[in-house]
């Protein structure tokens, strides 16, 4: 259990670390790469931001030795400890010191994550699913991330960083869900590997998870990111676990409740980070810095 206890730490950190160092490296691109496979093109020319995807695969290392060891109503609300690491070290990184509102803010989503998973302690089905279930799941998470999308286009700042976060938290549970189906189906064999359409729908959702990602750190600070898609990512998962695969949650009052507890304070973090005033300020400086900004091209020759 200590070792468990140790390696989801270590996990959280290194989420943490990696958050930091790709959302630097993405804040700096000009806003017309957004969306655009071309961000990830030009981030992956950029030596910080690999370093920050090696931590991000060194997290996932540490994750499987911690539930080879522990169970993961204790792991996963350990890793969630990432945004307390992660939203002072991005504003260490940019300079600025963060304060109460922050602080309750990033503990706010962690704790709150932390709980609801814990009341739901969902248990494990078997990732078999028939097509229609599939095709409904994915339209029904399609036009989820499709809507976060729309609202983006008509916001700026933390709000379209959290909505982005959004769509690329919906796309990145489902990618959760994709991965258990095709890891299961190695077991069965290269034929039934590669012969299952999910297989191929894995590198989609895996390739436009992280364009979704890196461009929610390219529109907004980490704290208005690195929440949501922390919060959204499992809720989905466990949504198609219970939908699709059988899994079961616990039921009951107490369980209810708690879980809905935990949901209101992490939703209550997430607009205390998204309305921080530091943070605005923080972002508006991650702006001034982008190549072609006003601000970084200095003053116009007289």
């Amino acid at each position: 259990m200590l070792i468990a206890i140790a390696a989801s730490l270590a996990a959280g950190a290194c989420f943490a670390l990696a958050g930091v160092l790709q959302q630097h490296e993405a804040s700096a691109r000009p806003s017309e790469e957004g969306m655009r496979l071309r961000l990830l093109l030009a981030l992956a020319r950029r030596r910080l931001w690999l370093v920050g995807l090696g931590f991000a695969v060194l997290s996932y290392g540490f994750q499987m030795l911690a539930l080879a060891h522990g169970p993961l109503i204790l792991v996963q609300p350990l890793i969630t400890t990432e945004l307390v690491f992660a939203i002072p070290l991005a504003a260490r990184l940019r300079g600025c010191r963060i304060g109460v509102r922050e602080w309750s803010g990033g503990i706010a989503v962690a704790v709150g994550l932390a709980v609801a998973l814990a009341a739901a302690r969902p248990r494990g089905g078997a990732p078999m699913a028939t097509t229609g279930g599939w095709l409904l799941t994915i339209g029904i998470v399609a036009a989820l991330a499709a809507g976060a999308l729309a609202g983006a286009r008509t916001v700026s700042g933390s709000p379209k960083a959290s909505l982005i976060a959004l769509a690329a938290g919906l796309t990145m549970g489902t990618q959760s869900a994709l991965l258990d189906i095709t890891v299961h189906r190695i077991g069965e064999g290269a034929g039934a590997l590669f012969g299952a359409w999910q297989t191929y729908l894995l590198v989609v959702a895996s390739i436009g998870g992280l364009l979704l990602i890196q461009s929610a750190y390219q529109a907004g600070p980490l704290a208005a990111s690195a929440p949501v898609i922390d919060a959204v990512e499992p809720a989905v998962a466990v949504v198609i676990g219970v939908a699709l695969f059988g899994e079961s949650v616990r039921t009951g009052w107490l369980a209810g409740t708690a879980a809905g507890a935990g949901v209101l304070l992490l939703l209550a973090g997430i607009v205390l980070l998204d309305t921080s005033p530091r943070l605005a300020a923080l972002h508006e400086r991650e702006k001034a810095a982008r190549p072609g900004s006003a601000e970084h091209a200095g003053p116009a020759p007289g």
